[in-house]
């Protein structure tokens, strides 16, 4: 069994043994009047999951980037409903750039001063946070991070938009059988301290590299756009011009691959260098209905911002504290339960191509 197998059955069974520790925190321990203040994953107290959910609060979130950026306006959406659903206060603030990492400090800074009841962050970077996050955790603030992490111990909770195995296969699988699985692909990433970026990249190229069906597929080099547009834009010229038999390029980022698509669908390398990667529907429905991009995939931004409010509301009111088997019902009853530091995960992506995209509006 090959390597990437291997993780993938590791993955399956991490899903059913957190269950079993669910069950063993619901006994009849007696109540601890301080387990309920928010501490990191790494020495988190056990919760109360039957607790009643909190009311009149203030939930904060920080996306990595406020304005431009229709991913975190659809996960602020999200986030919004849930928040005002529960009777709380939602509030938002953040950069206008995507690597703006002290502003991000800034804002974290301003939210535990003024005593927030939570503070929900899409982190720029997952060390340079880690101050201003432990600051506001001192203060008895939980810390949920979603779509990119810090390290475990800056935070409470991290809600993944995916489990990274089941969101990095499809996009190698596909892209490989779009290239008749032989040639040079490259990857156009976001910024380099990207932590979620940087976790995809790490199982995309231990997939290249343990699966023999890929074994005459060359990844040439990892280019970095900022997640910013024109940056992103010109990369793509760059490595077509680069690598003149380049047959592929996978783009885990919304703001790259569409600005990888309006190149591509400008040029004539349109159809015959392939592109997938993580992107929104809106845009990037235009260059699926070209033929510029045949599939790409995405999770649903606007749920990720329902958990991510929903693991902020359950930490605030003691329902959970951030240790691996903990549990709480968010939208509709469905349970979520935290894995390794303190770990959840939305669910499989969806994948888009010309059949679908339609259906979708974000």
């Amino acid at each position: 069994m090959n390597n990437a197998l291997t993780r993938r059955t590791v993955s399956a069974l991490a899903a059913i043994i957190p269950l079993t520790l669910l069950t063993a925190a619901c006994g009849s321990e007696k109540k601890d009047p301080q387990s309920a203040v928010p501490t990191n994953p790494t020495t988190a107290r056990r919760g109360y999951p039957l607790d009643p959910v909190k009311k009149g609060m203030t939930i904060a979130f920080v996306p990595k980037q406020l304005e431009g950026s229709l991913y975190f306006a659809a996960a602020g959406d999200g986030g919004r409903a849930v928040v005002e659903k529960l009777s709380s206060t939602y509030k938002e603030v953040g950069t206008s750039e995507s690597t703006d990492t002290e502003g991000q400090v800034k804002y974290i800074n301003q939210l535990a001063d003024e005593g927030v009841d939570a503070i929900v962050v899409s982190a720029q970077d997952p060390d340079a946070l880690c101050g201003a996050l432990k600051r506001a955790m001192d203060k008895g603030i939980p810390v949920v991070t979603y779509d990119s992490d810090t390290r475990p111990e800056c935070r409470n909770a991290f809600v993944s938009p995916a489990d990274p195995d089941q969101l990095t296969f499809p996009l190698v699988q596909s892209l490989a059988r779009q290239i008749d699985y032989k040639g040079d692909i490259a990857i156009l990433s976001a910024s380099k301290s990207a932590t979620n970026q940087n976790n995809w990249i790490e199982f995309m190229k231990e997939d290249l590299n343990t699966d023999p069906r890929y074994s005459s597929i060359k990844l040439v080099t990892v280019a970095y756009g900022d997640d910013d547009t024109d940056k992103s834009y010109r990369l793509t010229g760059s490595l077509l011009k680069e690598y003149p038999k380049l047959k592929a390029i996978i783009a885990p980022t919304s703001v790259g691959i569409s600005a990888a698509a309006r190149y591509l669908s400008q040029s004539p390398h349109k159809g015959k260098v392939k592109l997938t990667g993580l992107g929104t529907p809106n845009s990037m429905r235009e260059y699926v209905k070209d033929g510029t991009v045949e599939s790409f995939e995405l999770w649903d931004p606007t749920e990720l911002g329902k958990l991510a409010a929903w693991t902020a509301e359950s930490l605030a009111s003691g329902q959970i504290t951030g240790r691996e088997g903990q549990g709480f019902r968010g939208m509709n009853g469905q349970l979520f339960v935290l894995g390794k530091n303190g770990v959840v995960n939305l669910g499989d992506p969806t994948v888009f191509t010309s059949k679908n995209i339609n259906k979708y509006n974000f």
